[in-house]
C-alpha cells in the first residue's frame, strides 16, 4: 500500500509539473534581462490559474482512479537508443529486406552512425538520417562498443534557449562579456566544463552558462540512393565549372606573360651587340627566368584554387558535409576545393593541417596554402585572409586569417 501511495504522489506531482511547466517564466542571469508588460504578466497569470486548475482536475482524476483500484500508468524514462557505427573500408550497403537480395537503398559509411530500431537473423533494422533498412551486423559496432565509438565521430553542439546568452571569456559570471549569442543559434562545443560549455561560434569563442544551452551529438548518417545521385551530380558540375575556371585562369596568365615578354622586347635597346650584353648576364637572365616561371606556375595554381574557393562564398555550412553548393563543414570544404583540381586531401581538418610543407607562419602564406586551427582549417587567399566553412550561422564566408591562433600553415601546391 506504501509503494502504491508514492506512486500516486509521484504521478499527481508530475502531472502538476507538466500542466505548469510551460507557463513559468525565469529570468536567466547570463541571458539578457527582459522587460515584461503588465499586459503581458496579467495574461502569464491567467494562463497560470487555468493550468493550476488542469492540474488539480488530473491530480483528482488519478486519486479517483486509484480508490477504485484501476491499475495506475508507470512512469517510465525515455530509453536512449542503441546504436550501430559502420566499421568498414568504405560503406555497408542498407538494404529493404535482411538477406543479400534485399534492393540497396542507401550506404552507410564508415564511423556513420544509425539507430538500432530491431535484429533478424544477423542482420541490423536502422534508421539513419533520412535511410531505413538493414545493415549486415558484423560490419558494425554496437552495445557500449558502438557509443563510444558514436562518441568519438560524433560533434556536440550546442543550442541557445535563451532570448540572448552572454558570451565570456572565461567560465565566470565575472568575466568580461564577448557577444550576446540570439536564441536559437547554433554553435560547436569545445569543451564541457562544470556549470559552462567552451563553444566556437564562429568569428568569436568563449564560454556560455550550461543552463541555457541545448547540448546534442551530431552524428555522420547514411546517404540514400536520391541523395548519392544528387551529390554525384553536383561534384560533376563542380568538377566542370573548376575545370573551365582553370582554363580561364591560365590563359589569362599565358595573355598576361606574353603582354611581359612584348613589353620587355620594346624596351630593349637594339644597338646593344650580343657582346655588349655578355654571356654570363645572358644566362644569368635565363636562369632567372626559368626559376620565375616555375615559382609563376606555382603561385598561379594557388591562386586558382583560391579564385575557385570564393566562388562558393554564402553558401551553408553543413556538419559532414563536403557539397560546395547545399552545404560543407571546414575539411570538406577543403578536402572538395582541392579535388576539383585532381588534389587529394583527407577528411578530417587535423589530418589536412599535417598535409604538405609547413611554411613557417602567415608572414610567408600565399593563395592556396592551408591555414590550420585547433579543430578547424582554412584555404589562404592573399591579403592575410581566409576562405572557411565558418559555421552554422555564417556558412562559407572571409575572414582574417588570424582571427583566432593558428597552428601552421601549409603549403600544398
Amino acid at each position: 500500500m506504501k509503494q502504491r501511495s508514492r506512486k500516486l504522489a509521484g504521478l499527481c506531482i508530475t502531472a502538476a509539473l507538466i500542466a505548469t511547466a510551460n507557463t513559468t517564466t525565469a529570468v536567466a542571469s547570463e541571458s539578457k534581462d527582459q522587460v515584461v508588460l503588465q499586459e503581458e504578466d496579467k495574461l502569464h497569470i491567467g494562463a497560470t490559474a487555468a493550468a493550476m486548475e488542469a492540474a488539480e482536475t488530473a491530480a483528482m482524476e488519478l486519486w479517483e482512479a486509484a480508490e477504485a483500484g484501476e491499475e495506475l500508468p508507470e512512469l517510465t524514462e525515455e530509453e536512449t537508443p542503441e546504436l550501430a557505427v559502420a566499421q568498414v573500408d568504405s560503406y555497408i550497403n542498407v538494404r529493404n529486406q535482411p538477406d543479400m537480395e534485399g534492393e540497396i537503398v542507401g550506404k552507410l559509411y564508415d564511423d556513420s552512425v544509425g539507430e538500432i530500431t530491431g535484429e533478424e537473423d544477423g542482420w541490423l533494422q536502422i534508421t539513419s538520417g533520412n535511410v531505413q533498412g538493414y545493415i549486415k551486423a558484423e560490419y558494425a559496432l554496437r552495445g557500449e562498443e558502438g557509443a563510444a565509438k558514436a562518441e568519438e565521430v560524433g560533434v556536440r553542439q550546442a543550442k541557445v534557449e535563451a532570448d540572448a546568452l552572454r558570451l565570456r571569456q572565461e567560465a565566470t559570471t565575472e568575466s568580461e562579456i564577448i557577444t550576446l549569442l540570439p536564441q536559437e543559434e547554433v554553435v560547436l562545443v569545445q569543451e564541457e566544463l562544470e556549470g559552462w560549455v567552451k563553444v566556437d561560434a564562429g568569428e568569436d569563442q568563449g564560454f556560455v552558462s550550461a543552463d541555457y544551452v541545448d547540448l546534442y551529438t551530431v552524428h555522420p548518417v547514411a546517404e540514400s540512393r536520391e541523395e548519392e545521385e544528387a551529390r554525384l551530380l553536383r561534384e560533376e558540375q563542380e568538377r566542370l565549372a573548376a575545370e573551365e575556371a582553370a582554363r580561364n585562369a591560365a590563359q589569362a596568365e599565358e595573355a598576361e606573360r606574353n603582354q611581359a615578354a612584348r613589353q620587355s622586347s620594346a624596351n630593349t635597346s637594339p644597338a646593344l651587340s650580343a657582346p655588349e650584353r655578355g654571356p654570363s648576364l645572358e644566362n644569368s637572365n635565363t636562369q632567372a627566368s626559368g626559376t620565375g616561371a616555375g615559382a609563376q606556375t606555382s603561385v598561379g595554381l594557388g591562386q586558382q584554387i583560391a579564385n575557385y574557393a570564393l566562388q562558393f562564398v554564402g553558401n551553408p555550412y553543413v556538419y559532414g558535409g563536403t557539397s560546395l553548393t547545399n552545404g560543407a563543414d571546414c575539411s570538406g570544404f577543403v578536402m572538395s576545393v582541392f579535388k576539383n583540381f585532381g588534389i587529394s586531401l583527407p577528411r578530417t581538418s587535423g589530418e589536412q593541417g599535417k598535409c604538405g610543407t609547413d611554411v613557417g607562419g602567415l608572414g610567408n602564406a600565399r593563395p592556396g596554402d592551408l591555414v590550420s586551427y585547433s579543430g578547424h582549417i582554412g584555404i589562404y587567399i592573399g591579403n592575410g585572409q581566409i576562405v572557411h566553412a565558418s559555421s552554422v550561422k555564417t556558412g562559407i564566408k572571409v575572414s582574417n586569417a588570424s582571427y583566432r591562433p593558428i597552428l601552421s600553415v601549409r603549403r600544398i601546391v
